[in-house]
């Protein structure tokens, strides 16, 4: 059985590109904001990983990643921030939320991939 990834960005040209490098190896779910990811984990969906923008149009910056984390269900899932803002601050959530990993938008897909595929067969720490 795949493994599953959900996207959540609200950058349809980012949820084609992961959703495109990722569809060979892994069972890919994208969608384009928080309340439209709340609802797809409510509906009882357990990803495997989830690579997220932390800023998202229809919750407070950092919010999902915050309840993702903190959840009973989901805190132990992986997460991957994938996010334009490059500075102390998003370093500092990715640290207090326990990303695994953080790449800066414009990122390299074949890292990213590199990333996913060491999360998921378990041969990486967390080091966001």
């Amino acid at each position: 059985m795949r493994k599953e990834i959900l996207v959540i960005d609200d950058s349809k040209a980012i949820r084609f590109l992961l959703h495109t490098i990722l569809k060979k190896h892994y069972k890919v779910t994208s969608v384009p904001d928080g309340l439209s990811a709340m609802y797809y984990l409510r509906k009882g969906n357990n990803p495997h990983l989830i690579i997220l923008d932390p800023d998202l149009p229809d919750l407070p910056d950092w919010e999902l990643v915050k309840q993702l984390s903190a959840s009973g269900i989901y805190g132990a899932t992986p997460l991957i921030v994938i996010s334009n803002q490059d500075d102390d601050l998003t370093k500092a959530n990715c640290l207090k939320y326990n990303v695994f990993e953080y790449y800066l938008k414009p990122f390299n897909p074949v890292n990213l991939l590199e990333a996913i595929d060491n999360i998921l067969i378990g041969n990486t720490l967390r080091k966001a």
